[in-house]
């Protein structure tokens, strides 16, 4: 007998939660698996917990390079020459561990110098 997908996708539409309830644990005895292991899987580790620290990347300096390294000492608080290294030698990481909010800031003050920036 041909598997046949459809008609097996039809009968669960028709099934009832118990007829269900049932399938699963058939399943899960017939083939030896759990399906409370395959929903961490399906969604990823932390898909349900909330990111609460971001890293702000300078990805290219853009054209006003000048006043990129000058958004990049004020939001540093790094030396002029240091300011510059980071921003020539860019895809740079420029803050790590920051909330979101403050990247967001830091991303939006780079961008308007034209500055490529990527939150991680």
């Amino acid at each position: 007998m041909a598997f046949d997908k459809d008609n097996i996708i039809e009968q669960i539409k028709d099934a009832s939660i118990t007829d269900l309830n049932d399938l699963v644990k058939a399943i899960e005895e017939e083939f030896d698996v759990s399906a409370a292991a395959a929903a961490p899987v399906a969604g990823g580790a932390d898909a349900g917990a909330a990111k609460d620290s971001f890293t702000v990347e300078l990805t290219a300096s853009g054209d006003q390079k000048v006043k990129a390294i000058k958004v990049v000492r004020e939001i540093t608080g790094l030396g002029l020459k240091d300011s510059k290294d980071l921003v020539d030698k860019a895809p740079s990481v420029i803050k790590e561990d920051v909330k979101e909010d403050e990247a967001n800031d830091i991303k939006e003050k780079l961008e308007e110098v034209g500055a490529t920036v990527t939150v991680k």
